[in-house]
């Protein structure tokens, strides 16, 4: 099991940490970040941990500033010596609010309600595995478009997939553009594309545009937890919504 605990005093730390050990029977994890900076950074780089402690005065700002930057998935206890961030902390993933000093009974009952919510019985992840292993099955049986009809005034034509690199969103309309800077209308919207492109090439980085990621040449980071996008040959920078840019960068180092 993984947690990660996010706490500014040491001490404190130290003793949730020896909490937590005893909790769990130390069959667990804790990764230990004292910063906003650090906790986001983790988030943004690891797959979702299993629980979040979080403390909400960090040492260069509060939590919330994560879980604004970051959509995150796991649960949440708040351990905080301040009253006044209730709703705040509930607006997020939070199932438990602890004040400082709490006892040892309080950390115990959340851990309880942890439990009773999210974890899984033996069963529940035999199942989880075969589900998932039926659909890398039909993953791997599935056929996805190698060329899409392009309908022009002289006659219909064929673009490849492989030759578009990356699809844009005009309102309700969808343009593809390709490897010459010649853009085509098709006739599908974007939320479409999914089920017609293969995963392992194309992904949508916001609501109106998909990329090839053939043609992706560099990334770098952007402002409000966005990605800017360099694409081969296209003087057009794309960048990432907020809310994909965690998807997309494990999506790209799992390629």
């Amino acid at each position: 099991m993984n947690i990660l605990l996010l706490e500014d005093e040491a001490i404190a730390a130290k003793q949730l940490t020896k909490y937590l050990q005893n909790y769990f029977s130390n069959d667990v994890t804790i990764r230990w970040y004292q910063t906003v900076a650090d906790g986001l950074a983790y988030l943004q780089s690891n797959p979702s941990p299993d629980l979040i402690l979080s403390d909400i005065e960090l040492l260069d700002g509060r939590a919330f500033d994560i879980y604004e930057q970051h959509a995150v998935e796991a649960p949440i206890i708040f351990i905080t010596a301040y009253d006044n961030f209730l709703m705040d902390a509930f607006n997020t993933n939070g199932i438990a609010y602890l004040l400082k000093p709490y006892a040892s009974e309080d950390l115990i009952q959340a851990l309880d309600k942890y439990l009773s919510l999210f974890k899984k019985t033996p069963q529940d992840s035999n199942q989880a595995l075969i589900k998932q292993f039926n659909q890398v099955l039909n993953d791997s049986q599935k056929s996805y478009k190698t060329k899409f009809t392009i309908k022009k005034s002289n006659g219909i034509f064929f673009l490849e997939t492989n030759n578009i690199v990356y699809f844009k969103a005009d309102g309700d309309i969808v343009f593809a553009h390709d490897t010459e800077h010649k853009r085509h209308l098709i006739s599908y919207r974007i939320a479409e594309l999914e089920q017609h492109l293969d995963p392992k090439q194309f992904f949508q980085i916001n609501r109106g545009e998909v990329i090839n990621v053939s043609y992706l040449e560099k990334m770098e980071t952007y402002f409000g937890n966005r990605l800017a996008l360099y694409l081969k040959g296209e003087a057009e920078t794309l960048k990432t919504s907020g809310p994909k840019t965690s998807a997309f960068r494990k999506w790209v180092e799992g390629l």
